[in-house]
């Protein structure tokens, strides 16, 4: 069976199919010896399929990991900063992955891995409607009536971030614990949401993504998702 050759490398683990449109785009992928500039080109994976002259790697059964991410270590493969990075962190005895969204540098928690570009790619999309929930300590004064605010959705500098829900867990002179959850996960929207707020994040763990949670992963572990309750979990939602 045929599908768009951003696809299959996405299959492939290689990259996501966001990315592998990216390297078409730049004239890195060959097929058959001829250089792809379309990424909606089929191909059904008999053909001699290249990226920068190497064969893409065979594509293997989806897989998923669960990492609880420690702060300081940047989610890409390759920092400019040269900034230590989670994928050099990861065991060597992992195969190559990429992750389901990112956190930031600061943050901390649980981090999907997979193999599958395909299956990353349809697990960060907000139409899913999966939530995920933070842990997130603040300094400042903060009030149910102000976290409130946020159910149905808020405008920060011209960016519109959906409905969050925010409640408090403790609170200890001027700081506090609250508990965050979100659909959406913009580029750092519980920073700058709590800051348009008045409050400053300290600390950002995050302990659930959809059905997989946290739980008692330590910090900088990796544990593989058993194949049974990946079919449980994606089977019907999520055909890759």
């Amino acid at each position: 069976m045929s599908m768009r050759i951003a696809k299959f490398m996405a299959h492939a683990g290689v990259c996501s199919r966001r990315d592998a449109e990216e390297l078409i785009k730049q004239q890195r992928v060959t097929v058959n010896g001829e250089v792809v500039v379309n990424p909606a080109v089929n191909v059904t994976g008999d053909e001699k399929i290249l990226l920068d002259g190497e064969k893409l790697p065979q594509a293997e059964k989806v897989r998923l990991w669960l990492y609880h991410k420690p702060a300081g270590l940047v989610t890409t493969h390759k920092d400019e900063k040269s900034r230590s990075t989670v994928f050099a962190n990861l065991p060597k005895s992992l195969p190559r992955v990429i992750s389901v969204g990112r956190l930031d540098l600061n943050s901390e928690g649980l981090l999907l891995l997979t193999n599958n570009g395909e299956l990353s790619r349809k697990l960060e999309l907000p139409s899913n409607g999966w939530s995920r929930r933070y842990k997130v300590r603040v300094f400042g004064k903060v009030t149910k009536e102000m976290l409130d605010k946020l159910k149905n959705g808020i405008m920060v500098d011209k960016v519109e971030y959906g409905p969050i829900k925010a409640e408090i867990e403790t609170t200890m002179g001027a700081n506090s614990w609250i508990i965050v959850t979100l659909t959406e996960g913009k580029n750092r929207e519980i920073r700058k949401v709590m800051k348009y707020l008045g409050l400053e994040v300290s600390r950002l763990i995050r302990l659930s993504y959809g059905p997989f949670q946290l739980g008692n992963l330590k910090k900088g572990e990796v544990r593989e998702v058993p194949q049974k309750v990946l079919r449980e979990q994606l089977g019907n939602k999520f055909e890759i």
